[in-house]
């Protein structure tokens, strides 16, 4: 045909026969259709696969689950890979909720089923979890915390969670910061967002604090109270450690007090009164640099 690329002789040769010509094509089709088909698969032939991407169990979500699909079944299939070596097992992509109420349910999933390597796996199951809302910021950023110590490079955590190197930074940031047993024992934590996870963590990083007292000490019933529980906690122990702030003090001449000097953190602020400091303010700004000459000479800085 005009205009279509021709194929070398020695191309078409090597490819196998089924895969040229009208019966190639058929084929092409056929391994199409499959990749879009729906199947029933056992629940206990279906093991999981990839990383946690759920903190706690969420027992109430998973009976309401359980009884939707009672009344009204599986509306959205999960998505299985093929176990190496069998031809009946299969590990889930995505859909582990699906599965377990399913399963409770003594009903067949239904599933669609791709070829996937282990990286395929963890980017699909990432771009599922970018595009649910139930998952919490602690959860997708544990989530690429477990993508990065497998190895995976900073753009493929990005592309799997749909979000800008910015932002996974952050993510990060929190995670390693907040040690792990202190995330589990706190759990997903819903309502509390990205400010409030990294004003826990920089709480955290004033020191002095056990992570395992600090979650043996949450006494909070749901997961969000944990965490009110944690930052309290931590937020009293930083207020214990941080330095009491220095007084005041008055600056005084010959003919009594001219201003106030302030000092907070790393900075010291000089406030004169016009009227009794008659002018020595201006001569000071003027001076300062003799008088900054001066004190290094006589200190040896």
């Amino acid at each position: 045909m005009e205009g279509a690329p021709a194929r070398r002789d020695d191309e078409a040769s090597t490819l196998p026969r089924y895969e040229r010509g009208a019966i190639g094509a058929v084929s092409k089709s056929i391994d199409d259709l499959k990749r879009r088909a729906i199947i029933d698969v056992h629940p206990d032939h279906i093991d999981n696969a990839g990383f946690r991407d759920r903190l706690d169990e969420d027992a109430e979500g998973l009976a309401a689950l359980t009884e939707s699909i009672r009344d009204y079944g599986q509306q959205v299939p999960v998505l299985l890979r093929h176990i190496e070596g069998s031809d009946d097992r299969f590990q889930v992509v995505y859909g582990r909720r699906r599965v377990a109420a399913l399963r409770d349910l003594g009903l067949p999933v239904k599933a669609m089923v791709r070829d996937l390597s282990d990286r395929d796996l963890i980017i699909a199951q990432g771009q599922e979890n970018a595009a649910r809302r139930d998952l919490s910021f602690i959860e997708k950023a544990n989530f690429a915390r477990q993508m990065r110590e497998e190895g995976f490079e900073r753009k493929i955590i990005c592309d799997a969670l749909h979000i800008d190197k910015t932002v996974i930074s952050r993510m990060l940031s929190v995670a390693d910061t907040v040690p792990q047993v202190l995330i589990e024992a706190i759990g997903p934590a819903p309502s509390a967002g990205r400010d409030r996870w990294r004003k826990l963590a920089d709480q955290l990083t004033a020191g002095g604090f056990s992570p395992d007292r600090v979650a043996g000490a949450l006494t909070g019933e749901s997961s969000d109270a944990r965490f009110e529980d944690a930052l309290r906690i931590v937020s009293r122990r930083s207020a214990k450690l941080a330095p009491a702030p220095a007084p005041d003090r008055e600056l005084r001449g010959e003919s009594g007090r001219i201003g106030r000097a302030k000092k907070t953190g790393k900075k010291t602020m000089l406030t004169f009164d016009a009227a009794e400091a008659q002018g020595f303010e201006d001569w000071l700004i003027d001076n300062i640099e003799e008088i900054h000459r001066n004190w290094r000479s006589q200190t040896g800085e």
